[in-house]
């Protein structure tokens, strides 16, 4: 009995954490619509691509310190890496404080998941801050909402 524990325990551990794989698809998200490269993103923090890739997967936890060193390099509050969590992933864990939820999970559920990694969604975003006079980029985004539906 002792080893087919020990083998669903180590068949368990090998597998990344739901959380772990989240915070990981939200710094490959950041990182991409940044344009920057796994290859630069390691350099900053001290890393190789390869370890960025295995955070990007969820396959290495990302401690503290490390999350810490990404918000800075990211340009993002650490909250960023938690936003959007699945309702049924935080709720396993008491729900997390800040988080965001309501309309703006709604409003993702009605453009599907994928909408923030779609190349027109990561060109736009470069484009949009490319501008580099605020009052301009302003009316950019003023004028991109009103053209979509009305919010409720």
């Amino acid at each position: 009995m002792a080893g087919a524990e020990q083998v669903m325990g180590s068949d368990r551990e090998s597998r990344p954490s739901p959380i772990d794989v989240h915070v990981g698809s939200r710094i490959r998200l950041r990182r991409t619509l940044l344009g920057m490269s796994q290859e630069r993103l390691g350099e900053s923090l001290g890393l190789t691509f390869q370890q960025v890739q295995k955070y990007e997967r969820g396959v290495n936890r990302v401690g503290a310190s490390r999350l810490f060193d990404l918000s800075r390099v990211l340009d993002v509050p650490i909250s960023f890496f938690f936003d959007d969590m699945p309702e049924s992933l935080a709720a396993n864990f008491g729900g997390l404080p800040g988080r965001r939820s309501g309309s703006q999970s709604e409003t993702q559920d009605q453009f599907g998941d994928d909408t923030l990694s779609r190349r027109e969604t990561l060109e736009l975003v470069r484009a949009y801050y490319r501008i580099t006079d605020p009052s301009v980029r302003k009316r950019v985004f003023d004028l991109i909402k009103s053209m979509g539906p009305a919010e409720p």
